[in-house]
């Protein structure tokens, strides 16, 4: 049971690793359209498309008999409130087998897309539908969560049904050296939004953002930036923040309950009579967790959610980008942001969504820092000298970022200046 602030530090101390034993994960979203009406695909398409991939190995996922899911290994699709649909990967060890992963994925989900008329796109926000027509589906924790989101923040429903992003899970060694990571990822995040901007067509017109998903989430119930993660955050820290975080939902066997009444410490403390005042085990916590929407946030691991999903192309860009800067060249990372101040930080992550690399901080623009950071983590991939059959490390895969900064322009403003060229709504699927 977790009744004590003790036993959530102990929770998170589990997540530590040897160095030698790092992994990284990446989760990737995409929308799914029909392709004869440009319409989001409704959950009747998403069972033909989940029964399509069974051929290639994969096993359902049910809750109460409805397929939500597939897992393959450590691998799992999961279904999101607007029909996304999710690939989380498996834990690997570095960025060429996350690669060769999605890659695979990818091909798998081309044959099965192909054969049923659905077109991807790759954006951090949907750029053709309106919210009110979204298909939603059966899964019991996103009925709940229409209903209670939009209370604490006004697009709360459009981050549901209408965004999505890529998140990387890296891994710590100690409670040290969660502090330093969690402290970089929290200051990179202004410049996180500029690079991966992704989201600038919105409802068919330009938005007048680069990253409309990331202001989307700004405007989310449970989201944003904490000023506390810019401070020597500790594990006993974040379990204090947690602890008076409110609750979401509950599961409880197979039903899902409201919890909006409660923060986490009634839940430790036997309160919750809705559930017979039973006290919370592991398996709750890590849902109260994962129901935290914070740019990042700490499991037993660090998960950086400040991107958006690009194109297969750009895929692996952003997972090498910050693996270079963590796991190859951490201190010389936080030395430098150490010297930043956090409410120029804070001031920088709120305009970073419209103004992109024009945004100021600390007396330079994000796309300065974006050049510095990207030269730091092309650094630390080469001192990780983690080969390819092709005798190429992991630097490579900075070659998309590398072009971005070289030409100032994002995937978002390629979005607009092809979209915008004749409005052409092929212009915005995958091709």
């Amino acid at each position: 049971m977790i009744d004590t602030k003790e036993k959530i530090i102990e929770y998170f101390k589990s997540g530590i690793k040897d160095q030698k034993n790092f992994k990284i994960g990446i989760e990737h979203e995409k929308f799914l359209f029909n392709k004869n009406n440009n319409k989001r695909v409704d959950y009747f398409k998403i069972k033909e498309m989940f029964s399509a991939l069974l051929e290639f190995g994969w096993n359902p996922i049910l809750e109460k008999k409805n397929i939500i899911g597939l897992n393959k290994g450590g691998k799992n699709i999961t279904l999101e409130p607007g029909n996304q649909i999710e690939l989380s990967g498996d834990k690997l060890t570095n960025i060429h087998e996350a690669c060769a992963e999605s890659q695979d994925y990818l091909f798998e989900l081309k044959q099965v897309t192909n054969k049923l008329d659905i077109k991807i796109v790759s954006a951090g926000f949907d750029p053709i539908s309106k919210l009110n027509e979204i298909p939603n589906n059966p899964k019991q924790r996103y009925e709940l969560m229409t209903k209670n989101m939009p209370l604490g923040g006004k697009l709360s429903l459009d981050m549901m049904y209408r965004t999505c992003g890529t998140q990387l899970n890296i891994d710590y060694n100690s409670e040290e050296d969660f502090t330093k990571k969690f402290k970089v990822v929290n200051s990179i995040v202004p410049i996180s939004i500029a690079l991966f901007a992704n989201s600038s067509i919105v409802e068919k017109k330009k938005s007048d953002y680069l990253s409309y998903r990331s202001k989307v989430w700004q405007n989310t119930s449970r989201g944003g930036l904490p000023k506390l993660f810019f401070e020597e955050l500790n594990f006993e820290k974040y379990a204090e923040f947690i602890m008076s975080f409110p609750i979401l939902f509950i599961k409880d066997k197979e039903n899902y309950i409201s919890g909006k009444k409660y923060i986490f410490k009634n839940f430790m403390d036997g309160q919750i009579k809705e559930i017979k005042n039973r006290l919370p085990s592991e398996n709750d916590l890590t849902i109260h967790l994962s129901t935290i929407f914070t740019e990042n946030r700490l499991k037993k691991y660090i998960e950086l959610r400040s991107m958006d999903t690009c194109g297969w192309d750009c895929l692996c860009a952003g997972p090498a980008f910050n693996v270079g800067m963590l796991y190859g060249n951490l201190e010389e990372i936080f030395e430098l942001i150490s010297k930043w101040d956090k409410n120029k930080i804070i001031n920088a992550y709120l305009e970073a969504p419209k103004k992109g690399f024009n945004t100021q901080l600390m007396g330079k623009d994000l796309l300065y820092w974006a050049s510095t950071l990207l030269d730091l983590s092309r650094k630390g991939l080469e001192s990780r000298d983690i080969l390819n059959k092709n005798n190429k490390n992991e630097s490579l895969f900075l070659n998309h970022l590398q072009k971005v900064i070289d030409n100032k322009t994002t995937n978002a403003d390629h979005m607009i200046s092809k979209f915008s060229r004749n409005e052409d709504l092929s212009e915005l699927y995958d091709k």
